[in-house]
């Protein structure tokens, strides 16, 4: 039963399942388990002892049906579907010198996926690689992935610690730390593997926990990998004063990302806690205990029920991430705000960002008091220009801002879009501003203004800052600010970041050409790595008093793979952007830095065609271009080290932004 329910969670996690042994009695096994609370079982689909070779060779039983875990009908549909995740015998060694073996593994292989096709699983579990060469496995999984049934995910079982080559196998069906002399990091054998399956969208990671775990940044790498399941081992557990099983801090920390990840938890190995298997009954319904007397416990419950408290305990997702759940790792295509006119939902949305309009009140009013002087309050109007007014927050802002400074204002709002012109006409009447705000429905860049501004306000900043043509509009409305007047934002500047994207990547790679590889997108990131910490890349300030009227930048970047965070794969860039609205007044989206609470912008996220290895220890160099001309503006970029890659979006053959 799930481990819980957190308000507006819809997540995988909430299912925790158990590793169970061959059965022949999987109606038993599942009724078992499922009464002792888990919700699947990660359990084989053929009996270990079995291998093709010697199963040919028994001549006088060649009719004999294969030994499978008895028939498909000893479950419903749903229940194999719901309820079970096949086990690929462990024994197999696809890389194996002994060609019996490798032989008797391929055909094992294809079969059992065969079989657990058939019969409609979600998922299988493919045993670990034994070693970083595995590309005779790697081939055959392939072959399957290329016609396997479109619903089922692959799990490659993957250690999450450095570990010795010799002792994997030894550990892993042991659970038992093993020597490690001649360790490497089992993120590599990831890679390998997944490369040599062409970044296949159903091969997944299913990943061992045991007691000791790496750095906190090399386990990072795994947030960005399509890990569908965590096999959390019983010798991870600690005993607390009663008795009972517990996790380290660092783990329960890791156990916790994985919730939030939509990792599922996996419970394997034997009971190793002095607790009596016979107690008055227990069942999780709902995340709370029942009890019902005389009822035999379930030898791994107090695992299940210690996982099911760290779930439990989480804090419930805030309403803001609630709304962006639907948003997580999506592909959206940037606005187009010049060449395009907002819809009133577009408006909507972004106007309930109440944070962002608290920050321009503040630098509006902080802007009227440096503006105006306390013994001219009441004699002095202060011009100010809101240039892309929208349907009018920036107007209320900037009025709100006035009150409270107790300064007077004459506001123009500038607004090309004809239909949000409407909307202002009518709040301007509503909110009784006849005397005080003249609508102006124009493109401020062909506006002849009447006066000139103390101080200009705008809302053109996109995801990367300059993205929405933010420099373009305001090198334009320039002319109308006096020389010593303001503008609201006065600078911003870009950041990027390079990330492990895998479901970024397989979405960007769906569409099967060249141009959406060179394409920005808007994402609300989420199941990311990030690698490095981002760097600024571009900046642009206004008023513009530079001799140097192109806005055209370029930018070469040097990033630190660390040996602490070990190799990595980079899919991309996710791009930020910090902006300075009036002196000590900001807002942003940049990690380290965002204004809290804020949604008006998620990030946005540039592809690479070909994912980049960096190895651990090297530098990623990676050049970024913006690029302008009489009616478009573009971005290029590419990585020149450690590997040189193409060129991406060159001459913006493929994505730009219209003046």
């Amino acid at each position: 039963m799930p481990l819980g329910q957190r308000v507006g969670d819809k997540s995988d996690s909430r299912y925790c399942g158990i590793e169970t042994e061959f059965s022949d009695d999987m109606p038993q096994v599942l009724a078992h388990n499922k009464s002792g609370g888990f919700d699947f079982v990660l359990a084989p689909l053929i009996d270990p002892s079995y291998r093709p070779s010697l199963f040919a060779s028994d001549v006088s039983n060649e009719s004999r049906p294969l030994p499978f875990s008895g028939s498909d009908l000893v479950l419903s549909p749903a229940e194999w579907s719901g309820h079970v995740v096949g086990k690929i015998s462990s024994w197999i060694d696809l890389d194996s010198e002994d060609e019996v073996l490798r032989a008797d593994s391929e055909k094992t292989l294809k079969q059992e996926i065969s079989w657990a096709s058939h019969l409609s699983l979600q998922a299988c579990l493919l045993p670990c690689p034994r070693g970083p060469s595995c590309s005779n496995y790697a081939r055959c999984v392939n072959q399957i992935l290329q016609s396997l049934n479109s619903n089922m995910q692959l799990w490659l079982r993957v250690p999450l610690e450095k570990v010795d080559i010799d002792d994997t196998n030894a550990m892993l069906n042991d659970a038992e730390h093993m020597g490690r002399e001649h360790v490497v990091d089992s993120w590599e054998w990831w890679n390998s593997f997944r490369l040599l399956c062409e970044h296949h969208s159903q091969l997944s990671v299913a990943l061992d926990i045991f007691g000791s775990l790496p750095s906190i940044p090399s386990i990072g790498r795994w947030f960005g990998e399509p890990v569908r399941a965590a096999i959390l081992h019983t010798n991870s557990f600690l005993t607390n004063s009663r008795g009972y099983p517990c996790l380290s801090k660092r783990h329960q920390r890791l156990i916790t990302s994985f919730f939030d990840h939509s990792v599922q938890i996996v419970l394997s190995g034997r009971l190793l806690h002095n607790i009596s298997a016979e107690s008055s009954g227990c069942v999780l319904i709902n995340g709370s205990e029942n009890h019902v007397e005389g009822v035999i416990r379930h030898p791994m419950r107090p695992y299940l029920e210690y996982v099911a408290f760290l779930y439990r305990r989480m804090d419930p997702l805030p309403e803001q991430e609630q709304f962006e759940i639907g948003y997580r790792d999506f592909l959206q295509s940037p606005l187009q705000p010049l060449m395009d006119n907002l819809e009133a939902q577009t408006y909507e949305t972004f106007e309930k960002d109440t944070v962002k309009y608290s920050q321009y009140e503040m630098a509006v009013y902080k802007a009227l008091l440096d503006r105006v002087p306390d013994e001219n309050a009441s004699t002095m109007t202060t011009v100010l220009m809101v240039v892309g007014a929208g349907r009018g927050p920036l107007v209320r802002a900037s009025l709100q801002a006035a009150e409270e400074a107790g300064r007077k204002l004459r506001v123009y709002a500038v607004e090309k879009n004809p239909n949000a012109v409407v909307t202002l006409h009518s709040l301007i009447k509503l909110e009784g501003w006849e005397t005080i705000v003249t609508v102006v429905a124009c493109d401020m860049r062909s506006w002849n203004a009447p006066e000139k501004a103390d101080i200009l306000v705008s809302e053109l900043l996109g995801s990367f800052g300059d993205n929405e043509l933010s420099p373009e509009c305001l090198d334009g409305a320039q002319r109308f600010l006096k020389e010593d007047g303001i503008s609201i934002p006065s600078s911003y500047t870009s950041f990027l970041q390079p990330v492990t994207a895998t479901k970024l990547y397989n979405d960007v790679k769906s569409y099967k050409d060249l141009s959406h590889f060179e394409t920005a997108y808007v994402v609300k990131l989420h199941k990311v790595a990030r690698l490095t910490p981002s760097q600024p890349v571009f900046t642009f300030n206004h008023p513009n008093c530079s001799s140097k009227n192109s806005n055209n930048r370029y930018k070469k970047l040097r990033f630190d793979i660390s040996t602490e965070t070990g190799s990595a794969l980079v899919h991309g860039f996710a791009g930020y952007f910090d902006a300075t609205l009036y002196k000590d007044v900001h807002l942003g989206i940049e990690p380290t830095m965002a204004t809290p609470n804020m949604f008006s912008w998620f990030a946005i996220f540039f592809p690479l065609r070909m994912p980049v290895y960096v190895p651990s220890g090297s530098l990623l160099e990676v050049n970024f271009w913006r690029c302008c001309d009489a009616s478009k503006v573009w971005y290029e970029w590419c990585v020149s080290a450690p590997t040189p890659t193409p060129l991406h979006n060159s001459n913006g053959r493929s994505y730009w932004v219209g003046l």
